[in-house]
């Protein structure tokens, strides 16, 4: 399968007193895939984005969309991407068929297709009854999908979707998970940017983690789990007394790695099953209560935990 996104050892330093923003990543992209950069916010995804779609200049690498370099051809680069920012691009005092036809002409599109593309994009963003209401009677999932809309208006071979549902309600991210996945179905390629692990396992081919401006690991979902084995994840919910307890936990017997994020302690552990009982009697011991206890079979939070020794959440 051809390749439509090539990345080789990217880099962006804003300034030179400080890290790196984003650190020699590579990557590729194959036609038709969804690729999710899965990290926590500050890992370099938006960065890294946004390097791609052409809105910052590269300290350092290149990167090829469709077989065009971004930083020497870049007109002909972005020919073949839509993109899908995480704040809304739209006009609040305008309709939705308002804001896609001025975002259809902002790609070249007039006329009769025009007229014909706002139609379908309408009906495939689940919009039609509501194509002629102003924006700014929309809820914020139904500004994210004219979002999306305004993307797909010059059928791009590749969507840039970065951190698409934050901030939305339940239903509403369903509604653009779904839209991916269709989209996707259709054959076209999706880079999709998350701090959700539940969205990147669920729409994503392959997978990158992000952390500290660095790509840490690569591979499918299963290539991934694989590095932790068999653990498991345990997710504690603390109400009071949470000081120092991560750290205990951490020196339990089949206690791989232990971090705390607020009240929440997150653990990675051998067998949770076999563990559970310790951890309990290890937590209640230091006069702390808890809340909640939650077990995960092996997945990408425990992936990032093995990695970094934190949280995804983090």
């Amino acid at each position: 399968m051809s390749l439509i996104v090539e990345v080789n050892e990217l880099s962006k330093q804003y300034t030179p007193d400080h890290p790196p923003a984003v650190n020699g990543v590579s990557f590729h992209i194959r036609a038709g895939e969804i690729f999710s950069l899965l990290g926590p916010n500050g890992a370099g995804k938006t960065t890294t984005i946004s390097m791609l779609a052409g809105l910052v200049k590269p300290t350092g690498g290149t990167a090829l969309i469709g077989g065009h370099n971004i930083a020497t051809d870049p007109l002909a680069a972005k020919q073949s991407i839509g993109i899908i920012p995480q704040e809304i691009a739209l006009y609040p005092t305008l309709s939705a068929r308002q804001n896609l036809r001025f975002w259809g002409e902002m790609y070249g599109l007039s006329g009769k297709p025009l007229n014909d593309r706002v139609d379908d994009v309408l009906e495939k963003i689940g919009l039609t009854d509501r194509a002629d209401d102003k924006i700014q009677t929309y809820s914020g999932g139904m500004k994210r999908r004219v979002n999306i809309g305004a993307g797909l208006l010059h059928k791009p071979r590749i969507l840039f979707m970065d951190e698409p549902t934050v901030g939305i309600d339940p239903q509403s991210r369903r509604a653009i998970l779904d839209m991916t996945k269709a989209l996707n179905a259709e054959g076209m390629a999706v880079l999709y940017t998350t701090h959700y692990m539940e969205e990147a396992q669920e729409l994503s081919q392959r997978i990158g983690i992000m952390d500290g401006g660095k790509l840490i690991a690569l591979g499918t979902l299963d290539e991934l789990t694989k590095m932790v084995g068999q653990a498991d994840t345990v997710i504690l919910e603390i109400n009071e007394g949470i000081e120092g307890i991560a750290q205990t936990l951490a020196t339990l017997p089949g206690v791989r790695q232990a971090a705390r994020q607020e009240a929440q302690i997150t653990l990675l552990v051998d067998d949770a099953n076999k563990q559970l009982p310790d951890i309990i009697i290890s937590v209640t011991a230091t006069g702390a209560r808890i809340a909640s206890i939650e077990v995960q079979e092996p997945n990408l939070e425990a992936v990032f935990l093995h990695l970094t020794g934190k949280a995804l959440r983090d």
